[in-house]
């Protein structure tokens, strides 16, 4: 007979667990998939919309302002859906999100000018925001302790899967556009179609899924959350303990989420002068275009698997020690970011450095939906982990309009020397951002070991 010690933690496991786990995996792995295919169809969208070259300055301009739009969104569901949860029930606001992000991504198909595809970003923000919080809560609350960390972490792993299809998607539509299947310029329009799929996720979350046991008890005992949508974030910052949690899990997770959408995020922007340059030397002039977008697709694919792999070996070593392996993954994350930036100068060069990157930068992702939920009661829960979580998207925003700021009016003079080096430069300033966590995690408890506060 196998002992709690060297039992598998899958053996631990229910069909009910693996049903949650699927479903709350499934509604992460389409919000991701979502948030890919907005950043692979950004421009090609705006372009279209504003009849202006995708390499014009308004259109690369107006892209981080959708980007701040739509991360400022998603910083609002986070908070709103996060209280929610704690009040109404983790199933059913999970079940409201992904009928609100995929039905506003399906409508951004539809969308005539700039305006209303910046308004229609913003309100899918708002969809996908809610789902983290909703889904780790979910699953931290429903499968044993001894299976918690390894089901947390597979909901992150599996995320890069919807990040990878996004990146099939594109290159599909492209190859559709090529031949004639599909109007000329209007493949934004269908990939952003493929995104309203995630409503067919309700069918099974409406009839099968229920709210966990801890969240059941606290209805049964009138220990809910009443009041205003701010009575759970007054709950949490009226209790020490909970507060001090609060700060930390908000700076913590805000770093990783700031390093993947204000620095990580660009590394396209990066890729796109550095190929066309690479490519114009070595290939025809009307295959320059084809040659840039294929490399850097591939690139992108690589990036998700050493995302993976990353998001793997963070689940293991926090096995050991939660702060060891958030120490061990911000580090990597400055260290290997800086160096891309600084040294990326081919498509050679981006197919091993991109990997090496998205492990670094999305290793931590895993340890977001492990440690959060470990922060805080069950009656705060889903307030406490979304708060923290999104806390980053508007922190993300502001670095997106300061990595802006830092382009054009700090390093914007060395574009005459090489076009790439206010890109460079601008990234490479912003990686001391990953010094915030690194500072914050003496401060941070371990809660490896520990069960869930009640």
């Amino acid at each position: 007979m196998q002992t709690s010690q060297t039992r598998s933690w899958w053996s631990y496991l229910t069909p009910y667990h693996w049903f949650v786990i699927i479903v709350a995996s499934a509604a992460w792995f389409f919000d991701c998939l979502d948030q890919r295919l907005f950043s692979l169809a950004r421009i090609p969208a705006l372009s279209s919309l504003m009849q202006l070259p995708p390499s014009d300055t308004q259109v690369q301009g107006f892209g981080k302002v959708v980007t701040a739009c739509f991360l400022i969104g998603w910083g609002v569901g986070g908070m709103i859906f996060g209280a929610l949860g704690d009040r109404y029930g983790r199933a059913k606001m999970l079940t409201l999100t992904i009928l609100i992000y995929s039905a506003f991504t399906g409508l951004s198909y539809f969308s005539q000018t700039a305006t209303d595809f910046t308004v229609f970003r913003f309100l899918t923000g708002v969809g996908v925001g809610g789902v983290f919080g909703l889904a780790v809560a979910l699953i931290a609350e429903t499968v044993p302790a001894e299976a918690r960390t390894q089901s947390l972490g597979l909901l992150q792993i599996l995320s890069t899967v919807g990040n990878v299809c996004a990146g099939f998607a594109k290159m599909g539509i492209d190859a559709l556009e090529a031949n004639g299947t599909i109007i000329a310029g209007s493949g934004w329009r269908w990939m952003f179609l493929i995104g309203a799929l995630p409503a067919f996720l309700i069918i099974f979350t409406r009839s099968k899924l229920k709210e966990p046991a801890p969240w059941l008890k606290l209805k049964e005992e009138g220990l809910l959350p009443k009041g205003s949508i701010f009575g759970p974030y007054a709950k949490l910052l009226a209790d020490t303990r909970w507060r001090k949690n609060l700060i930390v899990g908000a700076l913590i997770a805000g770093t990783g989420v700031v390093g993947l959408w204000a620095i990580g995020e660009y590394a396209v922007d990066l890729q796109k002068v550095v190929f066309k340059s690479y490519f114009e030397k070595i290939v025809a002039p009307e295959a320059v275009k084809g040659s840039v977008d294929a490399a850097i697709t591939r690139a992108y694919l690589l990036q998700m698997l050493g995302a993976a792999v990353g998001m793997t070996l963070f689940t293991r070593v926090a096995s050991a020690g939660r702060k060891l392996a958030f120490g061990l993954g911000f580090t990597a994350a400055m260290v290997v970011t800086f160096l891309v930036y600084w040294k990326m100068n081919s498509p050679m060069d981006a197919y091993w450095m991109m990997p090496l990157m998205g492990m670094a930068q999305l290793s931590v992702f895993a340890g977001f939906a492990i440690y959060l939920p470990e922060l805080f009661p069950s009656n705060l829960r889903s307030t406490g982990t979304s708060f923290c979580y999104n806390f980053g998207r508007f922190a993300a925003a502001a670095g997106s309009f300061f990595s802006a700021k830092l382009t054009v009016d700090v390093y914007g003079g060395f574009k005459a020397v090489d076009a790439s080096l206010p890109l460079r430069y601008a990234a490479m300033t912003m990686c001391a951002l990953f010094l915030v966590a690194l500072v914050t995690l003496p401060f941070a408890p371990e809660t490896k070991g520990h069960p869930l506060p009640e």
